[in-house]
């Protein structure tokens, strides 16, 4: 899996999509923004965890 962003990157991408009014909905995220997704599958155990995380 090829990997470019950093834990803490995906995290604040989710953070400003949600800012920005963007949906986190998985499949609407997983086409927007398919690096995001696939990095924030390879830090987190699912995509749910990565939005949890993003807010904490």
């Amino acid at each position: 899996m090829d990997v470019d962003m950093t834990a803490e990157q995906v995290l604040m991408t989710i953070q400003q999509l949600n800012a920005a009014g963007e949906s986190l909905n998985k499949k609407k995220v997983k086409k927007s923004h398919p690096q995001l997704m696939r990095s924030a599958l390879h830090y987190f155990p699912d995509w749910d965890h990565a939005i949890e995380r993003s807010v904490m």
